[in-house]
């Protein structure tokens, strides 16, 4: 591999980011599956909205957990090796689920072990992508791969709410398992692990480049060690904050809960996975474009917008009157904001705590954004089991947001982290 030298010079790291935005879209669709899951296992086992949504909750929490030492071990180990595995394991883990009778089979499937495989193919294998294989255009790349979450939800949800409507839940779980599977082994062969192996530079690099030096230490050390060196700074935690509102307020409310949100409104669940997509196609849109817009303006006011606008919409979503046009409305404003927060979050953690330690700490961040995602994930379905409505979730969800947008102008920029 070492040796093999690739076409198209400092473009090959465009073949690269293609690879990898395939690996992200895959696992994306893996994560917006237990949306779709909700309703059709209800009916197949009798289990409730409360124990079918822990499940959710898991899997997204150990995504976010697994991030940082993902990030550490593909400094480690190697990007190739720990992709591959964790297609493999993801693959592995819910073709499983296909077999299972007990609620708490499907935490261990779909929860903990395609949990811990999904979340070392999600946002902190962009970032450690952009960063190893990207000088120039950082922000506009990183904006394309995280859109590749959306693009995940775009293609995949339609498909498998028609699958959970017309055959059931078990064609939905086999369906994830053999796209991962396929996928495995090539990314093994697409993937060098860095430029140099392949007797190039990073894309825009000058020809005097020095990459950082590979961390002296093994994946645990070099993850909490990036976490201590951040955990001292005002920006870490501001970052983390917003992310984790972020995550609150997409993947584990509308991801998770919005499907079952339509069906009490009486919404078809493929009408209302539709929806989803839609937010995808526009996300794809609103993520790459705010790539570009990090690239030339501030980040901490484009934080702001976008958590602000967000707050706004989730208020206003329970009180309209779920009609084509007024969930159509919400699908095209939502998806151009669903995940533009991570290229300006990205910048900042590289501009703060450079290139080696922010694709690191981007993952402590991101571990935030997961553990919002998990906590509005079970609580909302709580709230719906008790309250018999998704209002205080969205509400209080909503509120949060503008939480956040305060939060993201209080960010201090500079070379050197700010202490707390």
């Amino acid at each position: 591999m070492s040796t093999l030298r690739r076409p198209f010079g400092q473009n090959y790291a465009f073949v690269v980011a293609a690879a990898i935005f395939v690996a992200l879209l895959a696992a994306a669709g893996l994560r917006s599956a237990p949306g779709v899951l909700i309703l059709p296992l209800e009916h197949a086992f009798g289990w409730s909205r409360a124990t079918v949504s822990t499940a959710a909750a898991v899997g997204i929490f150990l995504y976010g957990l697994t991030g940082p030492f993902a990030a550490a071990l593909m400094q480690s180990f190697g990007v190739r090796r720990t992709v591959t595995l964790a297609l493999l394991l993801m693959a592995v883990s819910t073709g499983l689920s296909s077999m299972m009778t007990e609620p708490w089979q499907y935490i261990a499937t779909w929860g903990v072990f395609a949990g811990f495989g999904s979340g070392a193919v999600a946002m902190v294998l962009g970032a450690t992508v952009v960063n190893r294989w990207f000088v120039a255009r950082r922000g506009l790349m990183m904006g394309l791969l995280t859109a590749s979450t959306a693009t995940g939800t775009l293609i995949f949800l339609p498909a498998m709410a028609w699958l959970a409507e017309t055959a059931g839940w078990r064609p939905v779980v086999l369906t994830v398992a053999a796209v991962t599977g396929i996928l495995a082994p090539i990314l093994w062969f697409v993937l060098p692990e860095k430029p140099a192996d392949i007797g190039h530079l990073p894309y825009g690099a000058p020809a005097d480049y020095e990459p950082p030096p590979p961390p002296a230490n093994g994946a645990l050390s070099v993850a909490f060690g990036a976490l201590a060196r951040a955990s001292r700074t005002r920006t870490f935690w501001l970052l983390f904050l917003g992310f984790f509102v972020c995550g609150l307020t997409t993947n584990g409310l509308v991801g998770v809960h919005l499907i079952a949100l339509c069906g009490d409104h009486g919404v078809a669940e493929v009408q209302a996975a539709g929806l989803l997509a839609m937010m995808g196609l526009f996300d794809l849109v609103g993520t790459t474009l705010s790539g570009w817009l990090t690239d030339r303006y501030d980040p901490r006011k484009l934080l702001f917008v976008y958590y602000a606008l967000r707050g706004l919409s989730l208020i206003v979503l329970p009180y309209t009157d779920f009609s084509i046009v007024s969930l159509g409305v919400f699908a095209v404003f939502y998806g151009l904001d669903w995940i533009a927060t991570v290229p300006p979050t990205v910048r900042l953690a590289t501009e703060t705590f450079g290139d080696r330690d922010g694709p690191i700490v981007f993952g402590w961040i991101a571990a935030g954004h997961q553990a919002g995602a998990a906590t509005a994930a079970v609580t909302a379905g709580i709230i719906r089991t008790m309250q018999g409505s998704y209002l205080e979730a969205f509400v209080l969800a909503g509120a949060a947001g503008f939480l956040a947008a305060a939060a993201s102008l209080m960010i201090r920029r500079g070379a050197v982290a700010q202490a707390v």
